[in-house]
């Protein structure tokens, strides 16, 4: 587990998988596949196998050794829905979520489809939060397959936004993440596709999180928005005893 995460929405993060495969534009320039790389060649054990989908079974219940409650990105490094994790493993994390109720679990997918399809039989504690990445309007499909899905907050990371995504249904969707793309080629991010999705969750009384605008140096662009830091979290709080 990563304590103090960089990733601006969360506070660390927790890869009981690492490696992905590529499915989508967003997928293009991943993060998680350079830096799986990076540290594979500086000899990172868990990293053995670069960016291939490994399964870290040793490191499943880290969380339930730290004690202060933390929101907690679940698989920064990879994908939970992926098609080659085992359901049985799957559900291992979900366990493991409902056993650590003080933390607040963040899990992300694009992989909405097996998400949807495989929701039903997880049993889902109010401490996990679950989102999909929606990267152009092609992927508004994954919303709907989030919709169905029974957790306590749904959410959508709109990063990297490649296009203008048109016309947003929030229904049932508690928080909306925008960002550009950071590293080396990244594609550029206009700012009326990010003005389109502030507005329609503005309209549709959605909490927005504006991540960044992204390119080559991140830290120079920042992440206002017409003058405004936009930092709204879901308005659902939970408190665990």
């Amino acid at each position: 587990m990563a304590l103090n995460s960089s990733i601006e929405w969360t506070d660390a993060t927790w890869n009981p998988v690492t490696g992905c495969s590529k499915i989508s534009p967003g997928c293009k320039h991943c993060y998680a596949d350079r830096m799986a790389n990076r540290l594979h060649a500086m000899g990172q054990p868990r990293y053995r196998n670069g960016f291939q989908l490994t399964l870290q079974a040793d490191i499943i219940t880290r969380p339930l050794s730290w004690r202060e409650p933390h929101h907690i990105f679940v698989n920064s490094m990879s994908d939970l829905f992926h098609d080659n994790i085992p359901y049985e493993y799957i559900n291992q994390v979900f366990d493991i979520m409902s056993q650590a109720h003080w933390h607040t679990f963040q899990v992300l997918t694009k992989r909405s489809k097996r998400l949807a399809e495989i929701s039903h039989k997880l049993k889902w504690p109010k401490n996990v939060w679950m989102g999909v990445s929606v990267e152009n309007a092609d992927y508004k499909f994954r919303i709907s397959h989030l919709q169905q899905v029974p957790a306590a907050v749904r959410f959508l990371s709109i990063e990297p936004l490649l296009s203008s995504i048109g016309r947003l249904n929030l229904n049932k969707i508690d928080w909306v993440i925008v960002g550009g793309e950071s590293g080396p080629k990244a594609r550029p991010m206009k700012e009326d596709w990010v003005r389109e999705v502030r507005d329609h969750c503005i309209k549709q009384e959605t909490p927005f999180f504006f991540k960044q605008w992204g390119g080559v140096q991140k830290k120079k662009t920042g992440r206002l928005l017409d003058g405004i830091t936009w930092d709204e979290m879901p308005s659902i709080e939970l408190v665990f005893v």
